[in-house]
């Protein structure tokens, strides 16, 4: 079992739907332009920083769409909690949900 705290960024990535405040969105975005530009800095071995938004989320509540915004910074920052296996950020509740996928055998 391993001890070591993923990356909500790699999590993110994988995810085929996220739960916020308890409720499920499959409508997310990530800025790719925006992780490219971290992926380069890390490759220089800079540091990188920045407040513009990295994640996008919708999802409805009834008949209300809620929306929520998270910067680059604020994902970075988030605080893990393995014991219920989700993200705080930014003081809202996130879990990244993957999709069951069966393989076809011919």
């Amino acid at each position: 079992m391993s001890t070591e705290t993923p990356y909500l960024l790699d999590q993110l990535e994988l995810a085929d739907m996220l739960e916020i405040e308890g409720l499920y969105a499959a409508d997310f975005i990530l800025n790719d332009e925006l992780l490219d530009q971290a992926d380069a800095a890390a490759e220089a071995d800079e540091s990188f920083e920045s407040e513009e938004t990295v994640l996008s989320i919708e999802a409805l509540d009834g008949r209300e769409r809620k929306r929520w915004q998270f910067s680059y910074n604020s994902v970075m920052e988030a605080q893990y909690n393995a014991s219920e296996d989700s993200w705080l950020v930014a003081g809202c509740q996130l879990k990244c949900l993957s999709a069951i996928r069966a393989e076809s055998e011919e």
